[in-house]
């Protein structure tokens, strides 16, 4: 059974990250659903926006981030260190596992009753796997940035209190940045792609089924303690994502079928092999687990990018 979150008299939902890209998509959708929130900020040039927040600064220090907390029933915590391709160990753990694990701290010490938590899919796993992931599989991350948000959940995990960590894979909606801005910039090309080959398939999810799948963590009624991966159902392939944000566009697919090997050896010539090991690579993901507890999607993937190029192009003309 479900509850309202301000149903609950136990205070706001701290949120971190307010700034960020879900952050800014979550805290706009809880102020029109009336929901209380109290974002927490680093820079007071976003008090603003923001007249509701506390300021924190940069502070690591878990009794002073407890202060910021007092009188919050739940915490979000979306405030990290983004997937940048840097190897480097050190600023990713700092800035995901240790800051996750400083924020847990101050939970504790402010009474906070739940605690969510943004990961990645790739604390599950790396750019690309076989089969069909789920949460279930054992934890296989392949470089520093999925190391560091698997320490943060394990960090969690060890701090006593009732948490949840969501794993969304490729995360798409307005203002998105990264593989999405990638796709979004192929589909508007006025020519054909040679995209029509490719057949592995990737899971993704909108920004707004991965609030939704915030919202029913904070508000699962049981403890819980436990990752979940957050993908929309059906995966598709490269060549089915830019036929869908064309479809929003008003425009044919334009797909060309290309053999991927000579894709691979263009892009490799072209010194963009991350990129399109990225684009090119296969991720499946099957959210059973948090569809079974209550979790639904807002859109396929198909009409949510579809609804996300026609919005792009209104806000062009």
């Amino acid at each position: 059974m479900s509850r309202s979150m301000d149903a609950d008299k136990g205070g706001p939902v701290a949120v971190t990250g307010a700034t960020g890209f879900v952050g800014g998509h979550l805290l706009r959708l809880w102020r029109a659903e009336g929901r209380a929130v109290r974002p927490l900020l680093r820079d007071p040039a976003w008090r603003d926006r923001f007249p509701e927040a506390r300021l924190i600064g940069d502070t690591r220090d878990p009794a002073r981030l407890a202060e910021a907390l007092a009188g919050c029933r739940a915490i979000v915590h979306l405030a990290g260190r983004a997937h940048t391709g840097e190897t480097d160990e050190t600023p990713y753990l700092r800035d995901n596992a240790e800051l996750t694990a400083a924020y847990a701290e101050a939970a504790r010490q402010a009474g906070i009753t739940r605690f969510v938590f943004l990961s990645s899919i790739r604390a599950q796993a790396g750019i690309a796997a076989e089969g069909i992931l789920t949460e279930a599989d054992p934890a296989r991350p392949s470089d520093a940035y999925g190391r560091s948000k698997l320490a943060a959940e394990a960090a969690l995990a060890a701090s006593g209190l009732d948490w949840v960590a969501l794993r969304p894979v490729l995360v798409y909606g307005a203002g998105a940045r990264g593989n999405l801005a990638d796709l979004l910039r192929l589909a508007r090309l006025p020519v054909p792609l040679p995209l029509g080959a490719v057949t592995a398939r990737r899971s993704l999810v909108s920004v707004e089924s991965l609030i939704a799948a915030i919202t029913l963590a904070l508000e699962a009624p049981d403890a819980v303690g436990r990752p979940f991966v957050v993908a929309e159902e059906e995966p598709l392939t490269i060549g089915e994502m830019i036929a869908a944000l064309r479809a929003g566009l008003g425009r044919s697919p334009g797909l060309v079928p290309l053999p991927v090997p000579l894709l691979r050896i263009a892009a490799y010539m072209m010194g963009q092999k991350q990129r399109i090991d990225r684009l090119l690579g296969a991720q499946r993901v099957d959210a059973a687990a948090l569809r079974a507890l209550g979790w639904k999607p807002v859109f396929d993937a198909r009409t949510g990018l579809a609804r996300l190029a026609a919005g792009q192009a209104g806000e062009g003309r």
